[in-house]
């Protein structure tokens, strides 16, 4: 690594910020991230960044509000030190699922972020797993958009599961879980489901053949686990035997550590995308090899290309 290449860290996920620098052999830029008494946050930086290729980690995980509020200040203050390269890199993209208008007199909150980011300064973003690609299109600078699946993917051939059948929580998920079931060399079924709330769901029905077989629910984000409990529950009642669950970005509150140890679910495969993948059942997975080797290739202008495949 070149003198010039700067990893800042936000306080949203200091860790994974220390494993991309031990990745890349390199040791995070010093700086000072404090909140005043009325929750203001301040940012100083303690080490020259002028001409310097600057990539700031920082999930905008909860408390999302804060975490954004906080990779805006520190995109300014890198920006006012005269850093000739500012990258955003976001393994876990907070309101991309407000990506449209799905009711009357609602915002596009993910649109808003990305007009946020570029307007404070930011050059280019790195994230994994969007919600929803096309959130890529919001973004009028360029976008590096990884994929989580080989690190899933790795972990789960491992357990070499027989009769594996790949399964997608809901019709969104379609996409993802052909991948999955590509790569694994195994079936696919879909759940059929309504969602009651934003913390409530109900599974219908399932599409496939899923009696007998292992199971493997795919998904790109849980966070209250609502689809995936519900989803697991129906496919017992289908006849499935050990289900298993993978899935980018665990965003876990108290619910949903509740509902997963309580669920028929034997174990969930993430990523460490943001700080609240872990507890019961859950097994967290290394995202900052993949992260720093893309940050090594954008600093040498050399293709991300090749880490875009599943």
């Amino acid at each position: 690594m070149t003198d010039n290449l700067k990893i800042l860290s936000g306080s949203a996920h200091p860790e994974l910020a220390r494993l991309i620098c031990e990745n890349l052999g390199t040791k995070l830029c010093e700086a000072t991230l404090t909140t005043f008494p009325d929750g203001e946050t301040f940012v100083q930086i303690h080490e020259n960044i002028r001409g310097s290729d600057l990539f700031i980690v920082q999930p905008t995980c909860p408390p999302t509000n804060q975490n954004l509020m906080e990779l805006l200040i520190m995109v300014d203050a890198v920006r006012r030190a005269s850093a000739h390269r500012i990258t955003a890199v976001l393994p876990f993209f907070g309101y991309a699922r407000q990506d449209r208008k799905d009711r009357p007199r609602v915002p596009i909150t993910a649109k808003l972020v990305a007009n946020l980011l570029v307007a404070s300064g930011v050059n280019r973003v790195l994230t994994v797993d969007l919600h929803a690609g096309q959130i890529q299109g919001f973004f009028d600078i360029p976008v590096d958009h990884l994929y989580a699946g080989p690190v899933l993917m790795k972990a789960i051939k491992e357990r070499q599961i027989e009769d594996l059948v790949v399964v997608s929580p809901d019709v969104g998920g379609i996409k993802m879980t052909h991948a999955y079931a590509k790569a694994l060399k195994a079936p696919m079924a879909i759940v059929a489901k309504n969602r009651v709330s934003a913390e409530e769901v109900e599974a219908l029905n399932v599409i496939g053949d899923v009696n007998g077989k292992n199971v493997l629910l795919v998904d790109d984000l849980t966070e209250t686990a609502g689809t995936l409990t519900a989803a697991a529950e129906l496919l017992l009642k289908h006849g499935a035997k050990a289900i298993y669950a993978g899935v980018s970005h665990a965003v876990l509150g108290e619910k949903g550590h509740n509902r997963i140890s309580k669920s028929p679910i034997l174990e969930l495969f993430s990523t460490n995308s943001t700080p609240q993948a872990q507890g019961e059942k859950v097994t967290t997975l290394d995202i900052a090899p993949l992260l720093a080797q893309a940050i090594r290739r954008i600093h040498d202008n050399e293709s991300v290309t090749s880490l875009f495949d599943i």
